[in-house]
Parts: structure tokens; sequence; C-alpha cells
């Protein structure tokens, strides 16, 4: 537990003087003008991340809302609060409510508490790691205490140099000579500060400042998400499984008792469908391998898995693919059954919708396989592709341990297709919640006219025509084309519905066809490291997801 207060306190400090900040710093600073106005700002501020952050998307998802109402609800509330700083007879219409319950003015303190909460509810989207792993935790109930303790402790280190800069606002203005007398003005031009932040964020003027800005915090946000701060959020046996995961080894290793596969939806490749016994593990070498069907790294690494339970099976191996969908649309079992036929899977799956047997093996990403001995015990951790020759040289160990005198066969020699380029593009989504690639800043939901500039900067992506924005997906609506900035050999594009995918690249136009649930299809294929600038059109009703490359 105060490994987990602790990691909380240096995120949310990170957080808290990283470049996100600095569309909030001017109200911060502007509103901290007297009394305790600037414990109570930032203290709504800690609470709105507190409340919003661990129970804000268990309750939007059962709501028949958008998801982004608490945003917007942050929004309206800082243009009143606003109009009412500048203002006194809206002041004056917003305290009646409070009239009955106590003598304090809305201009007040409860007026100061109401617009941090505002502010976090804004605030909230910018996040490091540690956000996300809290963020994760409530989407996935996964709220325990330690959940609890890692957000109050997040809370507390952001609200820290906040509330510096608050303080130094009242400084200032207690020892300004026209902070002091020109109170009204200055509380008039303080309301324009926060009207002019909500209209910037509604109009995502803010996301230009936070580019320009070097983020000169990304190597400690790097370093805490080694740290283990998602793992440090499941039972206390994922703990060893984290730390094999973050120091991969070479050679076995002892990283805790397995646990066990639990929570799931359906299983596929057993018999009749149903659930693998225990008896089917007990005193088996087991592997367990977390996927996605649409994770390209996920299927790069399959054809490995594929061979091993082929040749190993029959001398005691169990390969189990874990799947834990990364889309909505992977949440649907015909979907992944029919990816697990593509991609020629024969081994037991199991559909974990819920993420029950990810939490308890504190598991992180796609893929991962966890390397069990015939005793239960998890002996090697593998986090995403390539170290094949390692993974089967520790299962032939693990077997030949379990069955002394057994003679397996030679080792398999399946082609490791893994990416060595150190430039390659990242996974590109195209969706609104995750296209931090997309060069006007942030995607907002909606159908909208795009016009894609002439040059897009490395490693981005531009849109032209009309697009029905969707959080995960864009639909192609009129003459629908994505330009896009890339490094690699091969650039993969997951995308359903019926239609066609027409691709140019350096003056070569291919076309596709394309049918059916989302599915990933190669749009430029090299025999070498190729960079440029791609252009994708997709025929109406298409849904694009994301680049992938390799």
């Amino acid at each position: 537990m105060l490994t987990l207060v602790l990691i909380g306190l240096v995120g949310g400090f990170v957080t808290g003087i990283s470049p996100c900040v600095l569309p909030v710093l001017p109200v911060v600073f502007m509103t901290g003008g007297v009394r305790r106005r600037p414990y109570l700002v930032v203290a709504g501020l800690a609470v709105s991340f507190s409340v919003f952050t661990l129970l804000g998307t268990l309750v939007v998802s059962a709501l028949p809302v958008p998801q982004d109402i608490i945003r917007w609800a942050g929004l309206v509330v800082l243009v009143v609060l606003g109009v009412a700083m500048m203002f006194p007879r809206v002041q004056d219409l917003l305290e009646r409510p409070f009239a009955r319950i106590g003598q304090r003015r809305v201009r007040g303190e409860r007026g100061d508490f109401v617009l941090g909460l505002a502010l976090g509810a804004v605030y909230v989207p910018c996040a490091g790691p540690v956000l996300a792993a809290i963020t994760v935790a409530g989407a996935t109930h996964r709220v325990g205490a330690g959940t609890v303790a890692l957000t109050l402790a997040f809370a507390v280190g952001t609200a820290a140099p906040l509330l510096f800069f608050a303080l130094a606002g009242r400084g200032v203005a207690e020892r300004v000579k026209v902070f002091r007398e020109r109170q009204r003005r200055v509380r008039f031009v303080a309301g324009l500060v926060v009207i002019g932040l909500a209209v910037a964020l509604t109009f995502n003027v803010t996301d230009a400042l936070q580019r320009a800005v070097p983020d000169y915090t990304g190597r400690l946000n790097q370093a805490l998400d080694k740290s283990g701060a998602v793992g440090a959020l499941g039972q206390e046996q994922a703990a060893g499984l984290q730390h094999c995961a973050m120091l991969p080894s070479p050679d076995l290793a002892d990283c805790g008792k397995a646990p066990a596969i639990s929570g799931i939806q359906q299983w596929f490749n057993t018999p009749g469908g149903k659930p693998l016994p225990a008896s089917a593990l007990k005193g088996k070498v087991v592997l367990v391998d977390f996927w996605a069907y649409s994770c390209i790294n996920c299927q790069r690494a399959i054809p490995h898995l594929n061979a091993w339970y082929q040749e190993y099976e029959k001398d005691g191996l169990v390969v189990v693919g874990v799947h834990a969908p990364e889309y909505a649309f992977e949440h649907v079992p015909a979907n992944v059954r029919a990816g697990a036929k593509r991609l020629h899977m024969r081994y037991p799956i199991a559909l974990d919708n819920k993420f029950t047997t990810w939490n308890s093996f504190g598991n992180d990403s796609w893929p991962a396989e966890y390397l069990i001995d015939a005793k239960g015990e998890v002996r090697h951790v593998a986090v995403g592709e390539g170290e094949y020759d390692t993974s089967e040289r520790l299962i032939r160990q693990l077997l030949t341990a379990a069955h002394p005198g057994v003679h397996l066969p030679p080792a398999t020699h399946v082609a490791d297709t893994t990416p060595t380029d150190q430039d390659l593009t990242p996974e590109t989504y195209l969706g609104s919640e995750r296209a931090g690639s997309f060069v006007d800043g942030r995607l907002s939901e909606g159908v909208r006219r795009f016009t894609a500039p002439s040059s897009v900067p490395g490693n981005a992506f531009a849109l032209d025509g009309t697009w029905s924005v969707g959080k995960e997906s864009l639909t192609a609506k009129k003459d629908a084309a994505i330009k896009l900035a890339f490094s690699a050999d091969d650039v993969y594009l997951d995308v359903s519905g019926t239609g066609t995918i027409t691709t140019t690249l350096d003056g070569r136009t291919t076309t596709q066809t394309v049918s059916g649930a989302p599915d990933i299809y190669t749009v430029v294929h090299g025999d070498s490291p190729t960079s440029g600038t791609l252009e994708v059109k997709l025929s109406p009703g298409l849904s694009a997801y994301s680049f992938t490359f390799g």
C-alpha cells in the first residue's frame, strides 16, 4: 500500500508540473486572490480527480448519456462561474438556491469550491500513466482499497504544485497595490480568463499549446510507467508477475503462484465449448497468452504459439489464449471466433471480456505470455513480440523437468517477423478517444467535413472529405480519405464494412475489397524500410479503427 501511495504522489506531482497544466494555470493563479480561496479551488480540483476519474466511467457507462458528458458539464459550469465573477447580479441569482442552507454567497467559498470541481472535470483528461491506470481500474470495475489509495495520493500529488501557483496568485494580489484597490476590475478580468479557458477547451485551442511546449516530464512518466502501477492495483499475487515482466530474464525465474483463469464469458477450441477443467492443467506446463484478434503484434506472435502447441501438446504443454478486447467490436464472440479461424488457432481460447483474468495476472500489454511450470508456478513472463527462441528453450526446460527422460521433437523454426526498425511508426488510433496523432489536435465526435493539409508531419495523420467520428473509429461518408506520414516496411489498416479501400503511395495506386467484421488489411507491403505519405480512400460506410506497422 505504501508503494501505491508513493507512486500516486509522484505521478500526481509530475502531472501537476507537466505541460498539460498550462491551460488551467491562469485560472488557478487569478482565482487565488483572497483568504481561503486557493485552498478551496485546489480542493475542488482534487475532489474532481478522485470522484470523476475513479467513478466517472462506471456512472457514465450505466447511463444513456454521451461518454464525454463530464467534460461538457465542466465547461458549462466554467462559463457560468466566469459570468458570475464578472457581473454581481448573476452572482446574486446563483446564490439564491443556497440562501436557505447558509449565509455564505456563491461568489464566496461555495463558488470557489465549485470552480475547482469544474476545473477538475476539464483537467482530468490530461493524464500520465498513473491516472491512466486509475481510469482503467475504474472502467474494469477494479476499485478496491489499493485503487482508492492510489487515486487519493495522485490527487494530493497533483494538488501540491497547483496550490503553490494559487498561493502565488494570492501573494501577488496582497502585495500589488492595483490588485488591492481595483478588486472589482481584477475579478472581472478573472471571469474573462475563466470563460476564455472554457472556449479554448471547447475548440481544442489548448491542444496546440500543449503540442508546442516540449514534454519536459516525458522521461519521468516513462519511469513511472515502468513502475508497475497497473500491476500494483491488482491482487498481491500479481506483484511477482509484474516484477518478472519489468525485469525480463533469458532464464527461468520464480514469479509466484499462477492466478486462476476465471471470469471467462465463453470458450473456443474446447470439447463442446465447455470451460477448460482444472484437471486439464494439473501437472502440465501451461503457456497463458493475452491477445486481441485485431492486434497486429499479437498476430505476428500467434504462429509461434501455434507451432509450440502442435509440437509439444503430446509432451504435456497446454497453451491458453486469453482474449482481452481492446476495442468494443472485440467483445463480440463471433468476431473473435472468425479472427481465431483466420489465424489458424487450434489451442483453447478464453474470452475475458470483463478483464477478470487480465486483472488477476496484473497484465497491461498485448501480447503477453506467462509460462507456468507443472507445479503451478509462473516461471517466465514475456511482454510484446520477439525472443521466441528464448521462450521455446524455457518451454523445453520445463517439459523436461516435469517428465524426465522425455524425448522432445526438434525445436520449431518459425520466422520471427518482429520489426527491428527503431524508427518504426507507432500504432496509430483513429477514433476520437485515442487519436493522439491527428494533425489538428483533438478529434471530436460527430459528422464533420475535413480538408487535409498539403503536407503531414512524420507519424501523424490528416483527414479529407466527410467523416463520422466515433470514439473508436472513423466512418467514411463522402470523398473520405486519410493521409498518413509513416516509416515502416508494412502498413496495416483495421477496417470493417463492405466496400473498397484505395491506397496511393509514390504514385502507385492499389484497390482492395473489404467485407465483413473488423479485420486487418495490408495496405503497404515492402521488402525494405519505407517512409513517405500514404493516402487511403475509403468508400462510404467503411469504418477504420487504427493503423499498425511492421
